[in-house]
């Protein structure tokens, strides 16, 4: 994709210098709409694959419920959720696993599954996105901060 938002931004800054109506507009609106589509045939084909993968290897699935939109309000994480395209994700994600038969459970938003330790169930009160590994300072259990979330989800699921 980082390729493509490249050649997206190369379309759009020469369709800003044509003059609008002229058959030279007409062109780079084209270039621009064909760029346009074909990031958006990646974005879809990645959530396919990523879906089918899911769904094949589980027997049920567990996801937390997040509030898209108070999370775009972050400036850091705007960008890569909208270019992820969660919904539709979601989306994918559940009709699949519906006609499979594979029961998805939805955990509260507000579960804190990433601060609360899987082995001893401390919750911790601070913690930072970069931090990528869980240290419980009550048992001294150490692991990904993902997996230690994930573990904690599957009583939900």
């Amino acid at each position: 994709l980082k390729r493509y938002e490249r050649k997206l931004a190369r379309a759009n800054r020469r369709l800003s210098r044509r003059q609008k109506g002229s058959q030279n507009w007409q062109r780079a609106k084209r270039i621009l709409t064909s760029v346009h589509a074909r990031i958006g045939n990646i974005r879809e084909d990645a959530h396919h694959q990523a879906t089918i993968r899911i769904v094949r290897k589980a027997s049920a699935i567990g996801i937390e419920t997040l509030k898209v939109t108070n999370m775009l309000k972050n400036r850091k994480l705007s960008k890569a959720l909208s270019d992820s395209a969660l919904g539709g994700f979601l989306t994918k994600l559940k009709y699949k696993a519906e006609r499979r038969g594979i029961p998805i459970t939805e955990a509260p938003q507000f579960l804190a599954s990433s601060k609360t330790c899987s082995n001893c169930g401390h919750k911790k009160t601070e913690l930072v996105l970069s931090e990528r590994t869980y240290h419980c300072p009550e048992c001294g259990f150490e692991g990904d901060r993902d997996l230690n979330a994930a573990i904690k989800l599957c009583p939900v699921s």
